[in-house]
C-alpha cells in the first residue's frame, strides 16, 4: 500500500514531526546494540579480575580494567570522521565486527600481553560506537522523542553491564572449580555472540537520511524516509531539506564548513559535560565492584570463588538500580529537559556519595554494609536517572550535520580519556586515601558539575537538530526558546 505524501515544507519537517513507528524503535535498538556490548565488554573484566592468572598489580591492573577506555578514545576519534565520510551505517557494521573479534581474542588469550591488546581492541569498537550511535539516532528521530530514543543508548549500556554480572554469577556459582581456568575466559568471550548477531542485522539498516542529504543522494533519501514510515517525499521536499541544512551550517561570514562559532561552543560544552560525567566516579563501583566489595560482604574466611561471587552479587544489585533508574531517565528526559534532569542527578550523587563515605569510614559490621549499599545504590541511581543518558543525548543532537560525526567523535574521545584517567589511577588513589575519601572527592566534583551545567548548558528539549545549532549561536544557557514547548 502506498504511503501518503508528506505535507511539509521539507523532508526535515517530516522527520522531526513524524510519530515514532515500529521501524524507529527497531533501528534504535539495532544502533544501541553496540551500547549493550559497550556495557558488557567494559564491565565483564570486573568479574574476571580475581581469576585472571597473570598477577597484575597497581597501574598494570588499572590498565587491564581501563585499557578498553584507552582503545575507546582511539576508536572515537577515528570513527567520527570516517562516519562523516563513508556513512553511519557502514561504520556501525564494522563496529560490530570489531566487538566480535575482540571478545574472541580475550577468551583465547595465551598471556597477559595478548589480553591487554584484546581489551584495547574492544575499546576501539566501544569508542567508535559511542561516536556514531547517538548521531545516527538523532538524524532520524522525531524532535519530541529524540531524547528518549537517544537515551536508549545509555539504557542498553546499563543492561549490558547487568548481563555481564549475571553471566559471571551463573558461571562462577554453577562451576566454581572451573572459574580460574575456563570460567573467566567464557565470561569475556560470550560478548562475541550478540556482536555477531548485530553484524548480521545491521546490514539491513537504512542509512541516515540527513547524512544522505549532505551527500546529495536524493533518491536514497526518499527510500530511507519511506522505510522510516515518514511518508513519500518529493524531490522538492528533499532539496528544500538539503538547503535548510546548508543554511544552518553556513557561518555569519558566509563559509559553509560546519565548524561555526555555535558548533565550537556546543563542542566545548559537551566535552566538559563528558569530563564531569566520568570523573564524578560512576565507573568505580561498576568496574571495580566485585574486586572491592567481595571481601566486605563475604567474610574474612571465604574462598576466592565465594568472595568473588559475593562481590558480583553486590555489584549485580547495584546494576539493577542502574537499569531501572536509567529507564526513568528515558521516560523523563523529554518531559523535564536535559538541564533539570542533569542537575537533579548530580544533587543526588552528592548526597549518596556522602552516605557511602560514612558507611566506609565511620561504621562497622552489618550497619556499615547496609549504609554502604544504600549509598552506592543511590549514587548509581542518581547518575542513571539524570546524568548518564543526558550526555549521550546532547552528543547526538547539538552539532550540525556536516560535522556531527567529527564533533561527536571528539566529544567521545574526551569522554574516554577522562574515563581512562579515572579508572587507571583509582587503585593508587584508593590506596592513598581509602574508598571513603575517594567518594567524598566525587561529591565535590559533582558540586562543580552542577555549577557548570547551570551557567553553560542551554535547554534543548523539544527542538529540531537544526534549531539547536541556532540556540548555541544565541548562547542563552539558562532558558530555552519559547518553541521548545
Amino acid at each position: 500500500m502506498a504511503r501518503p505524501a508528506v505535507n511539509s515544507d521539507n523532508v526535515l519537517t517530516a522527520l522531526d514531526s513524524q510519530a515514532p513507528t515500529a521501524m524507529y524503535w527497531q533501528l534504535t535498538l539495532l544502533a544501541t546494540l553496540g551500547g549493550f556490548l559497550f556495557g558488557y565488554d567494559t564491565s565483564n573484566i570486573g568479574s574476571a579480575l580475581n581469576f585472571v592468572p597473570y598477577h597484575l598489580q597497581g597501574l598494570a591492573m588499572g590498565y587491564l580494567v581501563s585499557g578498553a577506555s584507552l582503545g575507546a578514545a582511539a576508536g572515537a576519534i577515528l570513527g567520527g570522521p570516517l562516519a562523516d565520510r563513508f556513512g553511519r551505517k557502514k561504520l556501525l557494521i564494522v563496529d560490530a565486527a570489531i566487538y566480535a573479534i575482540g571478545a574472541i581474542l580475550s577468551a583465547v588469550t595465551p598471556d597477559a600481553a595478548v589480553l591487554l591488546i584484546a581489551r584495547t581492541f574492544i575499546g576501539v569498537a566501544v569508542g567508535a560506537d559511542s561516536a556514531i550511535a547517538t548521531a545516527y539516532i538523532a538524524e532520524f528521530a522525531p524532535k519530541n522523542k529524540r531524547g528518549s530514543l537517544s537515551m536508549l543508548q545509555q539504557w542498553m549500556i546499563t543492561v549490558g553491564i547487568l548481563v555481564a554480572y549475571l553471566v559471571a554469577l551463573v558461571i562462577f556459582a554453577a562451576f566454581p572449580h572451573s572459574a580460574a581456568s575456563v570460567g573467566w575466559r567464557l565470561v569475556l568471550g560470550l560478548g562475541a555472540v550478540p556482536a555477531l548477531i548485530g553484524l548480521a542485522l545491521r546490514t539491513s539498516m537504512p542509512e541516515s537520511p540527513r547524512w544522505l542529504l549532505r551527500q546529495g543522494k536524493y533518491e536514497e533519501v526518499a527510500k530511507a524516509v519511506a522505510a522510516l514510515g515518514a511518508g513519500d517525499v518529493s524531490v522538492e521536499d528533499i532539496k528544500s531539506g538539503a538547503a535548510a541544512i546548508e543554511a544552518t551550517e553556513t557561518s555569519r561570514k558566509g563559509r559553509s564548513h560546519g565548524w561555526t562559532p555555535a558548533a565550537k561552543r556546543a563542542l566545548i560544552v559537551v566535552c566538559v559535560f563528558f569530563v564531569f560525567q566520568q570523573i564524578t566516579g560512576i565507573n568505580v563501583p561498576l568496574y571495580y565492584g566485585p574486586h572491592l566489595l567481595g571481601a566486605t560482604f563475604s567474610g574474612p574466611h571465604a574462598s576466592l570463588v565465594a568472595t568473588t561471587v559475593a562481590g558480583v552479587e553486590v555489584t549485580a544489585i547495584m546494576t539493577l538500580f542502574n537499569v531501572g533508574f536509567t529507564y526513568l531517565g528515558f521516560r523523563w528526559i523529554d518531559k523535564f529537559g536535559r538541564r533539570k534532569l542533569a542537575i537533579g542527578g548530580y544533587v543526588g550523587m552528592i548526597v549518596f556519595a556522602a552516605i557511602s563515605a560514612v558507611g566506609l569510614m565511620a561504621l562497622q559490621g552489618t550497619t556499615s554494609m547496609v549504609v554502604i549499599m544504600i549509598g552506592l545504590c543511590g549514587f548509581i541511581s542518581s547518575f542513571a536517572v539524570g546524568v548518564g543518558g543526558t550526555g549521550w543525548t546532547l552528543q547526538g543532537e547539538v552539532f550540525p550535520t556536516a560535522v556531527r560525526g567529527q564533533a561527536a567523535a571528539i566529544a567521545a574521545f574526551v569522554d574516554w580519556i577522562a574515563n581512562f584517567a579515572l579508572v587507571e589511577v583509582f587503585p593508587v588513589w584508593q590506596k592513598g586515601i581509602g574508598l571513603g575519601g575517594v567518594m567524598l572527592c566525587f561529591a565535590a566534583l559533582c558540586a562543580m558539575a552542577i555549577a557548570f551545567i547551570f551557567f553553560s548548558l542551554p535547554e534543548t528539549k523539544g527542538l529540531g537538530v537544526e534549531e539547536i545549532v541556532e540556540l548555541f549561536d544565541k548562547n542563552k544557557p539558562t532558558s530555552a526558546p519559547a518553541s521548545a514547548g
